[in-house]
């Protein structure tokens, strides 16, 4: 193997090793879907609180803000001494790190509604539980699924990291690549299906955005 240049080096740890890559694959992916599926649950609720009381946006953003700056790994660390090493830790890190996305698209989706037509519903006789699930909701699901879009391809690249407190993923590999002389191959074989796995999130969350947008939105743009 050593006398194979880097891209042969590359094919040669696939085939030997492509159980392995591929259950760290998905792994890797399950974490960042758990991740970003526990911040959707609370952050499109949370969005859609601060859309009725105005007053709360400024708060709910700013502190969702600040847990953006904080770098992951420091992040990471420090839900480790609560939680321990393992699972658990990175997909509260990923979690914490989805709900700015999810909430500001969530907000600015709800906001965006044209109030004629809420107007409308509100004449029809509808409670605010109707015109939230049969109007709003529908209306602004395109731009909550563009926030779940980049909390997804936020959170491949933190699963990467979870590898340092034993979360496994791709980022096993690209540990191990680091830690080997001639490792070059190896950190490929755990940093390319990291990146192909973000750019094909991205590709099909923003085919679904596409197809939930409201018609006469999609032909204005």
């Amino acid at each position: 193997m050593a006398s194979m240049n880097l891209w042969q080096q590359f094919w040669y740890y696939l085939g030997e090793n492509s159980s392995y890559i591929l259950a760290q694959f998905s792994r890797h992916f399950l974490i960042s879907i758990y991740g970003v599926l526990f911040a959707a649950v609370i952050g499109i609720p949370l969005g859609i609180m601060i859309a009725r009381y105005r007053k709360l946006s400024g708060l709910v953003i700013s502190l969702a803000n600040v847990i953006q700056t904080i770098p992951s790994l420091a992040l990471l660390s420090m839900i480790m001494l609560v939680l321990g090493l393992g699972v658990n830790t990175v997909i509260a890190t990923v979690f914490l790190y989805s709900l700015l996305p999810i909430i500001k698209n969530t907000y600015a989706g709800m906001q965006g509604i044209d109030t004629t037509i809420l107007d409308s519903g509100k004449g029809m006789g509808m409670t605010r539980f109707q015109i939230l699930y049969l109007i709003e909701l529908p209306l602004s699901l395109s731009v909550i699924m563009g926030g779940i879009r980049n909390a997804l391809v936020i959170a491949i690249g933190i699963t990467a990291i979870g590898s340092f407190v034993g979360a496994g993923g791709l980022g096993d590999i690209i540990i191990r690549g680091t830690n080997a002389t001639n490792g070059g191959a190896i950190i490929l074989a755990g940093a390319l299906p990291t990146a192909f796995m973000a750019i094909i999130a991205d590709f099909v969350l923003g085919l679904l955005q596409r197809i939930l947008t409201p018609k006469e939105i999609s032909t204005k743009k």
